[in-house]
């Protein structure tokens, strides 16, 4: 390596410039003194080995000394690279940074070991116009001279061609969807907040817009998902060409775009809306397979009125987007606040709240309604009702409960509970005979409902007392996953009832593929007979089809003689309703204790190791609740004014369904 001994930029602190040059030697010449030539040569030679060309810039002469294998290194002659200006002449006007911004642009000052530096940049060996580049790293250390400027470096530039490659490519996985080229969700994200802020400081407002190709599930289904890709790729393209130059747009998720509008108020986001609408429906998209047609629809929030950060602004334009796919074709909806909306919610989450402490807490219990022969008006079942105990220890109905908890998929849980409470009951007293409601989530996810399948598999001795009930929409919605389930429980030794009969649209073969043994007909339909002809032609008709299949009947919501006197010669097998008794927590089988508790039973395999108990005694095991820390840290029950902690929630929620996981034992 050729050096410049009489450009020596080291110095001590304190001394003055002159002083420095004569005390202190440059790096080659203490290098050169403390190693002998023959160290030298193997340094020399294992810079070469590693594909690095070494080099010494003479800041003041603009010289640049390089070692021998430079030229092979660049593919590049020597001459071209002996000065800085001839070799920044050989670099990409594009490039971000060069050597010579690293080391004479630096705001850091040399306080005489030099300041190091690392940079990347795209070289032509052919100069500025020539096509052949590639990449180089460039690593190094300048030292001030005298005046504290900057007067040599010393350094060494690699070819990193294949590292760069990778690096662009990760950056591009990294910020873009390789479907389509555009940025991705979390690069948008990240655009959103930055306008957000930006809308908020300028006082101009922005939109966010979340467009969803309405039909891609049919295309999935008629033609494959690489024709999908294809849908997916042109409508991209066209909405990218109708977006205006500076307007953010990017693939959200599988079937959605999104759009980021600058200065765009509610007038102006509206035809920007029908612009994307248009562009979609104005023709068809051709494939390989054929032409298809690709409808939107659109949800957008006006920022930063509506939202204060990227995730609610996505959020509710996502609440935008599902509100314009309710509309009958492609639709446009601006998010606007409904107090009516955000109360809904909060008392959706309050009740979630009180659903995981009464799961938690084991405060759900069982209330029985008699079920009576029509004949004999002899008690024959009891329907087990699920009741909760509130914060103040009063029981209540937990009917309103159910919609929430299908929602947030608590139900399976809950029927969990009520199985294990039914068993416990009929282990402990044997008169009983009962029926209860299977949720359809449960009674068709195969997956969970082998949980209730389990419970009654570890006292099949209990089963020819129960009768599950499915409800006959649920029945219908998934037949097949429904028939799995009714002939799970037939092999058990239980009975099937298909619950609130009448209000679906069940036909003969679909009654016979659910091989049941009793229809429980739709309260609304009993109820008031005497005063609606409709509904008797309508109950007649149902009773005479169900003695066609040889299956019982259990009329609900009677609630006068008049109308139990119908139904008893129409032929209904069983009445449950209000004349016959209200649904009790008390027990209601004679000689027994009516104030013993009945505790949630649990199977065999989820108990702990623990002595039998008599067999005359009611099983007491149960799930053993979580850490006393793993409670205290879920708020179940917020202030009035204070909004629920949905993400607590959610967490305790993830807690109970990992602990009915590890309860399969």
């Amino acid at each position: 390596m050729s050096e410049s001994p009489s450009r020596s930029p080291a110095f001590e602190p304190g001394k003055g410039g002159e002083d420095r040059n004569l005390a202190q030697p440059s790096p080659v010449e203490s290098l050169q003194r403390v190693i002998s030539a023959e160290e030298l040569e193997r340094v020399r030679k294992a810079v070469l080995a590693v594909g690095e060309a070494a080099y010494h810039w003479v800041i003041e002469s603009d010289e640049i000394f390089w070692s021998a294998n430079a030229p092979e290194i660049l593919h590049c002659p020597g001459p071209r690279l002996s000065t800085g200006r001839a070799y920044a002449a050989l670099l990409d006007v594009d490039n971000f940074t060069t050597r010579y911004d690293a080391v004479m642009r630096t705001v850091y000052k040399d306080e005489g070991e030099g300041i190091p530096y690392q940079i990347e940049y795209l070289f032509r060996p052919d100069g500025k116009s020539g096509k052949t580049s590639y990449w180089l790293e460039d690593t190094g250390r300048w030292y001030a001279g005298a005046d504290g400027r900057p007067a040599e470096a010393f350094g060494i530039v690699r070819r990193i061609d294949d590292r760069h490659s990778r690096d662009q490519q990760l950056n591009f996985l990294g910020n873009c969807d390789p479907l389509t080229g555009m940025m991705n969700r979390g690069r948008m994200a990240e655009a959103l907040e930055e306008a957000i802020i930006a809308a908020d400081r300028e006082g101009v407002a922005r939109a966010f817009v979340i467009a969803g190709i309405n039909n891609l599930a049919v295309v999935n289904d008629a033609y494959g998902f690489e024709v999908a890709d294809d849908v997916i790729i042109a409508v991209g393209r066209r909405l990218k060409n109708v977006v205006r130059a500076g307007d953010p747009i990017a693939r959200y998720s599988g079937s959605k775009f999104a759009v980021i509008i600058n200065n765009c108020n509610e007038t102006e986001l509206r035809h920007a809306a029908e612009r994307f609408l248009e562009v979609a429906r104005e023709s068809v998209i051709e494939t390989e397979h054929g032409p298809v047609w690709a409808m939107l629809s659109i949800g957008a929030i006006i920022l930063p009125g509506h939202a204060a950060d990227a995730n609610t602004a996505m959020a509710r334009a996502e609440e935008a987007l599902t509100e314009a796919k309710r509309m009958p074709s492609d639709g446009f909806i601006i998010y606007k606040p409904s107090q009516k909306l955000i109360s809904e919610r909060s008392i959706n989450a309050r009740a979630a709240h009180e659903i995981v402490a009464c799961l938690k807490e084991d405060r759900f219990k069982l209330a029985f309604q008699p079920i009576v022969d029509a004949t004999s008006k002899d008690v024959v079942m009891h329907e087990a009702l699920l009741r909760m105990a509130d914060e103040r220890g009063d029981m209540i109905a937990a009917a309103h409960l159910i919609p929430i908890a299908e929602k947030l998929g608590l139900v399976r849980l809950i029927d969990r509970t009520v199985a294990q409470l039914t068993v416990s009951t009929l282990l402990a007293y044997p008169q009983a005979h009962l029926t209860f409601n299977v949720s359809g989530i449960t009674a068709t996810d195969p997956r969970w409902f082998g949980q209730l399948t389990e419970i009654l598999k570890t006292h099949r001795e209990v089963t020819p007392r129960l009768t599950v009930e499915i409800t006959e929409t649920v029945a219908l919605g998934d037949l097949d996953e429904t028939v799995r389930f009714t002939s799970a429980l037939r092999d058990l030794g239980c009975r099937v009832a298909i619950d609130d009969f009448g209000a679906g649209y069940t036909s003969f073969r679909n009654l016979k593929a659910l091989n049941v043994d009793i229809l429980k007909l739709d309260g609304s339909f009993c109820a008031n007979l005497t005063e609606n002809p409709e509904n008797q032609y309508f109950v007649r008709s149902l009773i005479d089809m169900a003695r066609k299949f040889e299956l019982k009947t259990v009329a609900e919501w009677v609630e006068t003689p008049e109308d139990a006197d119908f139904l008893r010669q129409w032929g209904a097998d069983y009445l449950q309703g209000n004349l016959f008794g209200k649904a009790s927590l008390d027990i209601p089988w004679p000689g027994e204790d009516a104030g013993e508790k009945i505790e949630p039973h649990k199977p065999e395999a989820e108990s702990r190791t623990a002595a039998p108990e008599p067999a005359s005694e009611m099983p007491q095991p149960q799930t053993p609740p979580p850490p006393a820390e793993e409670r205290a840290s879920v708020p179940f029950y917020p202030d009035e004014d204070e909004e629920p902690d949905i993400s607590r929630l959610r967490m305790a929620i993830d807690a109970l369904n990992a602990q009915f996981r590890r309860g399969r034992g």
